[in-house]
């Protein structure tokens, strides 16, 4: 037997949020447009699955919850959120490490106190 699909409420309200997505990102930062759209579908799910745990009956809130999941998990892609291992989402590139043995330090080290003139007692 397959789910029952999702509300329509549920979808109006995803198609709503991906339209304003849309037209916000022509006009601005598109990667800010999907972090906005992202905040409201987790608001969503969020009132969904405080819905499903009042236990209503037939009221779908579970085939809204995985309609809303595939949807966050879309918009996370094209924020670009699922970025591949090692690649962060910092556009700045990652500074080196320095090897010290490769002769990195290029100052003096620092002694300690010296004894001026003093002999050992």
């Amino acid at each position: 037997m397959d789910p029952a699909p999702a509300t329509d409420e549920v979808i109006d309200l995803i198609a709503g949020i991906e339209m304003h997505r849309q037209e916000a990102g022509k006009e601005s930062d598109p990667v800010a447009t999907c972090h906005e759209a992202l905040r409201k579908l987790h608001e969503l799910l969020e009132r969904e699955r405080e819905a499903l745990q009042s236990h209503v009956p037939g009221s779908g809130h579970a085939a809204n919850i995985e309609a809303l999941t595939v949807d966050i998990a879309r918009v996370k892609q094209l924020a670009g959120e699922t970025s591949q291992p090692g690649e962060s989402g910092n556009p700045r590139p990652a500074r080196r490490q320095l090897s010290l043995r490769a002769g990195a330090r290029s100052f003096p080290r620092s002694k300690g106190r010296r004894t001026m003139g003093r002999g050992e007692r």
